[in-house]
């Protein structure tokens, strides 16, 4: 698999993703495996990396973590639907800050440096993409299989 970056990038309609989005993403959706860009132990010095005190998933745990708070936050019929083979179901600014919890967006905000209606706005259009290009299996890769395709 390619590195996160280039993976979200990849699965924005044009590639078009500014800074603070790409930011925000990545310490959403954090995982070691996402990050490696060289052999076992290698280090990257992509600014997507998560911030010390995060740990190797991230805010929530990575891909797996972000879909359980979404399911658990309400919106798991419409988060299924990305991971699916069927069409991504879209999700309101205001259905995902509520699922993900006003510390999570403010964390978020902080980090990208956008405000919390625009970060909302921004992930709401871009997430069902990443998350549906993160699982092109139908499911959550295992972290076997994001070693073996990066």
């Amino acid at each position: 698999m390619a590195g996160l970056e280039d993976t979200l990038r990849s699965a924005v309609p044009g590639g078009n993703i500014g800074k603070p989005l790409m930011l925000a993403l990545g310490a959403l959706l954090a995982s070691g495996a996402l990050f490696r860009s060289g052999g076992a132990g290698s280090g990257t010095s992509s600014n997507l990396q998560p911030a010390s005190g995060e740990g190797p998933g991230g805010l929530l745990g990575g891909l797996g973590g972000l879909l359980n708070k979404l399911e658990t936050g309400g919106l798991g019929n419409i988060a299924g639907s990305w991971v699916g083979s069927g069409p991504n179901q879209p999700v309101a600014p205001a259905q995902l800050g509520t699922a993900l919890g006003p510390d999570i967006i403010k964390t978020l905000s902080q980090r990208s440096g956008l405000p919390e209606d625009e970060l909302t706005r921004q992930l709401s259009q871009v997430l069902p993409g990443i998350v549906d290009k993160l699982t092109p299996a139908g499911r959550v890769p295992t972290m076997a299989e994001l070693s073996e395709s990066k």
